[in-house]
């Protein structure tokens, strides 16, 4: 195989993973205690790039993982802010419960895409854990959350499709 095949193989796997993981980490937007959705989707991300690092042989290192990914959502206190405050909504009986579960999917995944596209970027070219400069790479996270809203709507969009059009929601994603 050759290093360009190599390369693109290596973008096909991650591309798969980050977009899994994406719409996987809408789903604890349904738990209804406050916080708890942000733990697990935490947890989610982290194993997102346990998996990336893996296809690129970068060595992870659970501590350096965490710390680079609140320093890449600290960056951006609008989406810090909407990510607590959706989830702390949720203490609000049935309200709460309602609008938490409506605001948080595609925060949740809309976040854990651009954080998959941002390591995936950092670690084709050579990057670690130990080398990643959240500052640097702001832009293209606020870029790849904006593309990661759409992914993931699409992915709700698709789910809510009749059973009888499966392969056109297909289609769309």
């Amino acid at each position: 195989m050759t290093e360009v095949q190599n390369q693109d193989s290596k973008r096909q796997e991650a591309d798969t993973i980050v977009r899994n993981y994406a719409i996987g980490s809408m789903v604890p937007s349904l738990l209804p205690v406050p916080m708890l959705d942000l733990a697990v989707v935490t947890g989610v991300q982290l194993k997102m790039l346990h998996s990336l690092t893996q296809i690129y042989g970068v060595p992870f290192k659970k501590d350096l993982a965490r710390s680079a990914m609140a320093s890449l959502l600290g960056g951006t206190v609008a989406l810090s802010l909407a990510r607590v405050t959706s989830s702390a909504i949720k203490a609000v009986p049935v309200v709460g419960s309602l609008i938490g579960a409506f605001s948080m999917p595609v925060v949740n995944g809309a976040s854990t895409y651009a954080i998959g596209k941002v390591f995936e970027q950092h670690f084709e070219t050579g990057g670690t854990l130990l080398t990643f400069d959240p500052v640097q790479m702001r832009e293209y996270f606020k870029q790849q959350f904006e593309e990661g809203k759409k992914i993931v709507s699409a992915a709700q969009e698709a789910s809510k499709a009749p059973a009888a059009e499966p392969a056109k929601a297909a289609v769309k994603m």
